[in-house]
């Protein structure tokens, strides 16, 4: 008797065109994932009928749903479509500056990058992404290193490497490249997307697949510990579910081959100033989804979604007041935390960017060892971001070198 094993189920998925209905067999993806508990689930009646015999007579299966979630190991590329589910906006693009006159100023750990003419913030640049010099005759040093924009003005970037090598001073340097790597998205405040994903568990050992469909991300909780990889955490709200002897994706795309994300390589910034303090960072996007049922059909007649809130907590050492007075003092601040694979110059990364947070506690840990603060937070719309601003108009804005 063969008996199913987590090693030989596969994880594959496929964006829906319609809710609800699977998407054709081609073009699907394998997704990385250390579990999937992706299951149907169904409500129940039972009877509340009085009998003379003092028994339960019947109950009834109801309406039927999909929920569960996948948990995986954060790396660039591999959760693209998710996290842009999570915020209702797709990836996009961030147009390149060129034949820009730059210089380099600076001894560490951040330095200066500064145009000659023309504007960062209205070409599109933002704090709390990652770019590169891409082009000219910059030291090799300079050349295609990824860059933390930490404090911006409009000829003005204040920066630091997120491998923590030292960028070399020079410029001008004419005919030079600014290029943001990867895409972009955030919590738009028009033009939300709706997408919803027909997630397949094929598993290859008892030739059984399982298909869930009209699958929407609920809530995403991502997870940045001081020690140890990175971590995603998404959960679903589905229809229903299907059932077949055979795979139903055929030859799907093979698995991201990016490395995983881990907090010691990156940068935390608080207020626009890299924190080595911080001893950690988590958060939650939620969707606040619910399935609308109606009579007649035993499955929901739609997921409908709610506010897209953004909540999470950092860890630092309590050294100083600064920190704890965010809180006493009900200060708002900016947060940034971007991750790289490796220490490579050029490593692929993952970048959050929360523009305007408010600290809800400031708790403090006790015993023979460093203190610990324990910070909460919820993140808030930042009204006074959008274009030709140094930040967007959204909750969170998040960059993937891979998407």
């Amino acid at each position: 008797m063969t008996i199913a094993t987590g090693v030989a189920k596969q994880l594959r998925y496929k964006a829906e065109a319609t809710w609800g209905t699977a998407p054709g067999t081609g073009s699907a993806q394998l997704l990385r994932r250390v579990t999937s508990d992706l299951s149907l689930k169904k409500q129940s009646y039972q009877s509340a009928e009085i009998r003379s015999d003092y028994q339960v007579a019947d109950m009834r299966h109801g309406v039927r749903s999909v929920e569960g979630g996948i948990n995986g190991e954060l790396s660039s590329g591999t959760f693209k479509d998710f996290i842009a589910a999570a915020v209702r906006r797709a990836f996009t693009t961030v147009t390149a500056i060129t034949g820009a006159s730059i210089t380099i100023a600076g001894s560490g750990p951040t330095y200066t990058v500064t145009r000659a003419a023309g504007s960062w913030i209205t070409d599109g640049v933002k704090v709390g992404q990652v770019g590169r010099l891409t082009a000219g005759s910059f030291n090799a040093a300079n050349l295609n290193k990824n860059l933390l924009v930490l404090v911006e003005t409009a000829t003005v970037l204040t920066v630091m490497p997120l491998n923590g090598v030292a960028l070399v001073a020079e410029g001008p340097i004419g005919s030079a490249t600014w290029s943001i790597t990867g895409k972009t998205t955030y919590v738009p405040t028009t033009g939300h997307t709706d997408p919803s994903f027909s997630i397949e568990h094929w598993h290859s050992d008892v030739n059984v697949s399982e298909l869930f469909l009209g699958c929407k991300l609920n809530e995403m909780a991502i997870a940045l510990p001081p020690t140890g990889m990175g971590t995603i955490d998404m959960q679903f709200l589905g229809k229903d579910v299907t059932t077949a002897g055979s795979a139903y994706y055929v030859t799907p795309a093979a698995e991201t081959t990016t490395g995983v994300l881990a907090a010691v390589n990156g940068i935390l910034a608080v207020q626009g100033a890299a924190v080595a303090i911080l001893t950690g960072l988590n958060f939650t996007i939620r969707g606040n989804m619910t399935g609308e049922a109606v009579v007649g059909s035993n499955t929901y007649a739609d997921i409908t979604e709610g506010r897209v809130l953004v909540e999470g907590q950092f860890t630092a050492l309590f050294q100083d007041a600064t920190i704890r007075d965010y809180f006493i003092n009900e200060t708002e601040i900016s947060l940034i935390a971007a991750l790289s694979a490796s220490n490579a110059a050029g490593a692929d990364f993952l970048a959050f960017a929360f523009p305007r947070i408010k600290v809800g506690g400031a708790a403090k840990g006790d015993g023979e060892r460093a203190l610990v603060q324990t910070l909460p937070f919820t993140a808030l719309f930042n009204s006074a971001g959008g274009a030709a601003t140094s930040s967007e108009q959204s909750t969170i804005a998040i960059q993937d070198s891979q998407a």
